[in-house]
């Protein structure tokens, strides 16, 4: 980092002197990881297992590798600056009407991200106590409001060793089957060349990225790296900038083993929720939704493990739901700098997806649509992502080599574009 005392200096005022063991710093990206497991990702994994076998395993290794490098950027976006995404965009959104447009788009993101994860928590309560959908929604809602409430009164670290606990929930409840009923080694092997079948392998890979790099993960993964690494901005001499330079090398050390461990559980979880489909649903009919998954697990598998998927399912809904919400309540707050209670928010926001409940709307039809949405936000966060950790009046010294900025670019022109695909192919019927 450059030693001109004049340069502002990112003072940290959440980390101690003595920075405390690496294990600690641990916890912001497993947060974020959460978002990979909702229950718009089982739906769309556990369709193309049963309708494709194992010929998109390699668009899940490639989906988890390319949600690494942008995880990281935002975390590391965070880490250095002090502040979220949402925040960053709104200074440098001049104009309110900009601010409000970038504000309503990712709001409507924010909002169908909702709308999956809580009609996915309803499902799974239909499924494990047979509760009325619109019920479950309630339900699903009010769990989640004490989720947040331990989010605002506690603090970052205790959200998220709550969240960290409902991951390993819904790591057992959708690995368990694979241990049951294990997959083909030829077929997964041979499902790591990158190829399509038809268009409808086509949808499903972009299904399956579309819900795997979620634009609410990005903004949420800069504000909770911010909230556990809170700063202030101030200047200082040539020590301090040391001092610094260190903490802050020592903290993006451990976002990388962070940001690693979250994205090796989500891609291993979503690997065997294909693998489970692959090898065992193949061919039956009615797997294309969640209830005829579990059926179809249930008559094959057994109820024991058809069980432990609904439980995986419900810790899916309730801890990305969540994890949602305080994404949308930090995008709120950086491009409009308004900042309404966590908890009021989260009522508004839980009205969409209980009136689609309550109509008696098909719950797996709504959360290939809420897919769609997320289609749209995937662009207004990613490429600023990359932009602003490839600016060095924004990073500094802590900007993007050459080389990650090109993987950024890549990544995003891919993402973009199978998105694209994703949509014209629903909006074209095809």
């Amino acid at each position: 980092m450059p030693k001109n005392s004049s340069l502002p200096v990112t003072v940290r005022h959440a980390t101690p002197a003595t920075a405390p063991r690496s294990l600690w710093l641990l916890g912001p990206a497993l947060v974020a990881g959460v978002a990979y497991l909702d229950p718009g990702n089982v739906a769309s994994n556990m369709t193309a297992g049963a309708q494709y076998g194992y010929l998109l395993v390699w668009v899940v290794l490639a989906g988890n590798v390319m949600a690494w490098l942008i995880q990281y950027l935002s975390a590391k976006l965070g880490v250095v600056t002090g502040r979220s995404l949402p925040e960053l965009l709104g200074a440098r959104l001049t104009r309110p009407w900009a601010r409000r447009a970038y504000w309503l788009q990712a709001e409507l993101v924010a909002m169908a991200t909702d709308l999956a994860e809580v009609i996915g928590g309803a499902v799974a309560l239909n499924l494990l106590f047979d509760v009325p959908l619109l019920l479950g929604g309630l339900i699903t809602g009010a769990v989640s409001m004490i989720l947040l409430t331990v989010q605002s009164r506690r603090g970052a670290r205790p959200f998220e060793f709550v969240i960290i606990g409902l991951m390993a929930i819904i790591t057992i409840g959708f690995v368990a089957g694979v241990f049951v009923a294990p997959p083909d080694p030829a077929g997964v092997l041979g499902g790591m060349v990158p190829r399509f079948e038809d268009t409808g392998s086509v949808l499903l890979a972009a299904s399956i990225l579309g819900a795997t790099i979620m634009p609410h993960a990005i903004y949420a993964h800069s504000s909770l790296a911010r909230d556990r690494f809170g700063a202030t901005t101030a200047h200082a001499g040539d020590e301090a900038l040391r001092t610094e330079t260190s903490r802050i090398r020592r903290l993006l050390t451990a976002t990388r083993w962070d940001v690693s461990i979250a994205m090796v559980i989500a891609g291993s979880v979503n690997l065997c929720i294909l693998l489970l489909a692959a090898a065992n649903l193949a061919g039956v009919e009615g797997t294309d939704s969640l209830e005829g998954a579990h059926a179809a697990l249930a008559a094959g598998l057994g109820p024991v493990v058809a069980t432990f998927f609904a439980v995986g399912l419900l810790a899916s809904g309730l801890a990305s739901t969540s994890v949602g919400a305080y994404a949308g309540a930090e995008i709120m707050h950086g491009l409009l700098h308004v900042r309404i209670p966590l908890l009021a928010r989260r009522l508004v926001t839980l009205i969409p997806a209980l009136v689609i409940l309550g109509i008696g709307f098909d719950p797996t039809l709504a959360l290939v649509l809420s897919q769609v949405v997320l289609s749209f936000g995937i662009p207004f966060a990613l490429i600023p992502l990359v932009v602003l950790t490839a600016q060095r009046r924004t990073l500094g010294a802590w900007v993007n080599r050459r080389w990650t900025t090109a993987a950024g670019v890549l990544a995003s022109v891919l993402l973009i574009a199978l998105n694209g695909a994703l949509l014209w192919l629903v909006l074209t019927g095809a």
